[in-house]
């Protein structure tokens, strides 16, 4: 069974950090790249950042020096470290897993996805 489990969203002041965490099914975890993606309300989904297997990463540009993406292995757990969250940050955050070991930021790219937790950013 596929699940992925996020966990950490809620609400922070513009400036401050939040960390998102997510729990893949194990088989999950060690064969395929990860990402989080998120969507504000009547927008499209976007990519923020992605890791491959190997614990290379991407990032979009709107969270570039701002958001990290890791992988703790002991723990088989996602993690999206995010520092001076902005307003435009606001959205629902989704992790989700590929089916291949290569990163993307396409969630067309994306098979398996986890219920999403809501992260608010307040002025």
């Amino acid at each position: 069974q596929v699940q992925l489990v996020e966990s950490g969203g809620g609400s922070v002041q513009a400036g401050g950090s939040l960390r998102l965490a997510c729990a893949p099914s194990a088989w999950i975890y060690s064969r395929y790249a990860l990402g989080w993606f998120r969507q504000a309300p009547g927008k499209e989904r976007e990519g923020v950042a992605t890791i491959d297997t190997d614990g290379r990463t991407s990032y979009a540009n709107s969270v570039e020096g701002r958001f990290t993406i890791s992988r703790d292995n002991v723990k088989s757990t996602l993690y999206l470290q995010m520092n001076s969250v902005e307003p435009e940050d606001t959205a629902v955050y989704y992790c989700a897993a590929r089916d291949t070991s290569w990163r993307s930021l396409s969630s067309n790219d994306y098979k398996y996805w986890g219920q999403g937790t809501q992260v608010t950013v307040s002025s």
